[in-house]
């Protein structure tokens, strides 16, 4: 996913300013695809060069004024062009599991710490999940647009779900080591 589809994605939902979309990153798109402010408004001065989205016409002057943005149909036809493109899966990069290979050769010091600092992280972050999913997406809301959102927000609780688990087998496993571990 790149960062200009995810303002277009977020611009089709709801023509928003630059400051609403970091705040709708924080809140909810975040959560699979995140940006910073500066990120954001550098990518929103990029579209609208590009003529995929146009500031709204302010009712006040400009100046010092928040400017919000639409999508252009030029904006939608990309958006549905790249939803249509295949693209093959991520390789997966993790400096945890990094860390884990690395501590066979150097040892384990620290380690036990960081995999219960992860857990913690995990857990906490898939209770957060199942409250948007509880909040969110009640029984019998059924729309077409809502259940794609579901699959997505499912997404985060099911690899949440997986990392808890792997974690509490890992934890399991580094108890078992002798000492320091292998070096």
């Amino acid at each position: 996913m790149s960062l200009p589809h995810a303002i277009l994605t977020a611009l089709l939902e709801k023509p928003s300013s630059g400051l609403e979309l970091t705040r709708r990153f924080d809140q909810s798109i975040g959560y699979f695809w995140s940006a910073t402010h500066q990120q954001i408004y550098r990518e929103l001065g990029k579209l609208e060069a590009e003529g995929l989205i146009r500031a709204l016409p302010s009712e006040q002057p400009a100046r010092g004024q928040k400017k919000s943005y639409e999508v252009l149909p030029a904006g939608r036809a990309e958006l549905a062009r790249w939803t249509a493109t295949a693209q093959d899966p991520k390789p997966h990069r993790d400096a945890l599991l990094l860390r884990l290979r690395a501590a066979a050769v150097v040892g384990t010091a620290g380690l036990g710490a960081e995999l219960e600092r992860h857990l913690d992280l995990h857990e906490r972050q898939l209770a957060e999940y199942l409250e948007i999913e509880r909040r969110d997406f009640p029984p019998g809301r059924n729309r077409p647009e809502d259940r794609l959102r579901h699959l997505v927000l499912r997404a985060g609780i099911d690899l949440e779900t997986f990392w808890i688990q792997w974690l509490r087998h890992a934890l399991e496993e580094f108890s078992e080591l002798p000492g320091d571990g292998p070096r």
